[in-house]
């Protein structure tokens, strides 16, 4: 009999499939029936710090101060109301846990908030700090830093597990997992996906680029998540990006996650993908001879690979002397 039970950042799962933060999972009445549909755990769409800011900021330039300051607390009081109100309208309908989600690049401006979504009832709380870092005169590192200060800000405020999704813009994330770690990090999930853009030649004119991510993505993720396990055993992992069926669920838990976080499979096929990815994974472990997700986590990391890792080098020599 297998169980698919599972532990992401000190949350039991009834299984790895988390549902990510998106229009998915913006009202208590889709994520109930994401929770119908299967899913192991549900990460609320985010409330973008970055928004907010710029909203407050266009009140703001009203001919009167007065008046631009009311309406600047105005524009994020009712953001953060009707933050909290989506919380606690999905707790009163889902059993499985549900993680707030925070879009934000300062560490002043949130624990007050992250403490309120934790009165609101929510189980866990994941942080994106997901920015491009183009300045000529960047401070190598400081990147990095805003990671760990705004969790080390938040962490003093909450005691609900807080989750780090990063982006897959860094040197080196195996240095920062660890940090992140050392700094309350109950969870790191690799990786945020940036906005894609592209350009139209016939318009001239800036367009969006592909908005859903490809089964091809998987593998970056499953790279840093096998080099991270080995290397910071002590937090869980969670792959998002290119898990479009079950076979990638499979191979993130072999990789190290214990969770994969899933978005775009279910825009393009629906709720009913969530079954068919958790039904495989249990096909799979019966036919290989698993009862629970535990007996095979982590299987395929970095630590498996002896001296020939393959997930630290580069492999193009290899791949087209093997082609004809």
């Amino acid at each position: 009999m297998t169980q698919l039970k599972t532990i992401f950042a000190g949350l039991s799962l009834r299984n790895p499939v988390i549902v990510s933060s998106s229009s998915l999972t913006n009202s208590a009445e889709k994520n109930k029936k994401l929770e119908l549909a299967g899913a192991g755990a549900i990460v609320l769409k985010s409330v973008f710090e970055e928004q907010i800011m710029m909203q407050a900021h266009h009140m703001a330039t009203y001919d009167s101060p007065e008046a631009g300051d009311y309406l600047s607390t105005y524009v994020r009081s009712h953001a953060i109301n009707e933050y909290i109100s989506l919380i606690q309208e999905t707790k009163r309908l889902c059993t499985i846990p549900v993680i707030a989600s925070i879009n934000c690049f300062s560490s002043s401006e949130w624990t007050d908030f992250a403490r309120t979504m934790e009165e609101a009832g929510a189980d866990a709380l994941e942080l994106n700090i997901l920015s491009l870092q183009t300045n000529t005169d960047y401070q190598c590192g400081s990147f990095e830093q805003r990671h760990i200060d705004i969790l080390s800000n938040i962490k003093k405020h909450v005691s609900i597990p807080v989750i780090m999704k990063l982006g897959a813009n860094f040197t080196n994330p195996i240095a920062l997992v660890h940090q992140l770690y050392a700094n309350g990090a109950a969870a790191v999930v690799l990786f945020n996906r940036f906005y894609q853009p592209d350009i139209d030649i016939n318009t001239k004119k800036y367009s969006a680029g592909e908005v859903f991510s490809s089964p091809a993505e998987l593998s970056n993720g499953l790279r840093w998540t096998a080099i991270a396990s080995a290397q910071v055993p002590q937090i869980d992992y969670a792959i998002s990006g290119g898990v479009h069926n079950g076979e990638a669920v499979i191979k993130a838990i072999l990789a190290g996650a214990s969770a994969v976080e899933v978005c775009s499979a279910i825009y393009q096929q629906g709720n009913g993908i969530i079954e068919d990815m958790t039904r495989e994974l249990s096909e799979w472990m019966k036919k290989h001879g698993y009862e629970t997700i535990s007996e095979f986590k982590s299987e395929m990391n970095a630590l498996s690979t002896g001296e020939s890792n393959p997930f630290e080098r580069t492999q193009f020599m290899k791949y087209f002397s093997s082609r004809d």
